[in-house]
């Protein structure tokens, strides 16, 4: 029984993976949102951050080559991406210094932010000009949630969402962006001692789990409406937003 026990938590944390992957097979991005949560809630957000980097850096990889010809302005996504990067060093500090606590509130707050911001400005539009002007800062701080908390969705897949890109263009960009943020991530949590060989191991059989689902999320899309998929999606982020913060204050 004990056995069963102790497995358990993996199975979970397979299952969000998982459930990740659904989600950035059906809309190109947002297993962070859905993953990253479980993973520290079941163990902790440096463990989280740490093993969901690694499926993060590889499936976007292949998801950016596969979308390369996409790109509507390359000059915009190198400086969104690299500003993502350079944001993603900073939050990895603090990911090292802030205690855990402090750290599943900010997951949790990053969660509610872009719930927030979903339901209060479904509408929202930027013009691709104005929005070149905002990418260095939206990079930057999207990087340091991603850094520091796992998820900067709040800030990345919200500004993107603002352009109206057509979603070929929306995920061509958006992997970039992840792949420069992993990139700085990887050797940063390697040199701090959060991601060490056992969690890097984890984190590939994890990319394992994240692209054996991504095809069922791009079937569903042919079978259920996006706003309804979307609305599912939401629900079961903020359930789990309630749930981290339940944890980091009893």
């Amino acid at each position: 029984m004990g056995y069963v026990m102790d497995l358990t938590p993996l199975l979970i944390a397979a299952a969000a993976i998982g459930l990740g992957g659904i989600v950035k097979g059906a809309t190109g991005a947002g297993a962070p949102v859905v993953a990253v949560p479980v993973l520290a809630m079941l163990y902790d957000v440096p463990f989280a951050v740490a093993v969901f980097t690694v499926p993060n850096f590889l499936s976007n990889i292949l998801q950016g080559w596969t979308l390369r010809s996409h790109q509507r302005d390359p000059r915009f996504t190198a400086v969104f991406a690299l500003s993502g990067g350079a944001g993603a060093g900073v939050g990895s500090v603090a990911l090292a210094n802030l205690p855990s606590d402090a750290l599943t509130l900010a997951v949790a707050g990053a969660v509610f932010l872009y719930l927030a911001f979903r339901i209060a400005s479904p509408d929202w539009a930027l013009t691709f000009d104005a929005a070149r002007r905002f990418a260095p800062v939206a990079g930057f701080v999207g990087g340091v949630l991603q850094g520091a908390a796992g998820v900067s969705a709040p800030i990345s897949i919200s500004f993107l969402n603002a352009i109206r890109l057509p979603k070929p263009e929306f995920i061509a960009t958006i992997s970039v962006f992840f792949v420069a943020m992993s990139a700085v991530q990887l050797p940063v949590l390697t040199h701090l001692g959060i991601l060490t060989w056992d969690r890097a191991g984890i984190g590939l059989v994890s990319t394992v789990c994240l692209l054996a689902a991504m095809p069922l999320g791009a079937r569903l899309t042919r079978h259920v409406s996006p706003k309804g998929f979307d609305r599912i999606i939401m629900g079961l982020l903020g359930a789990m937003a309630v749930v981290l913060v339940a944890r980091a204050i009893l």
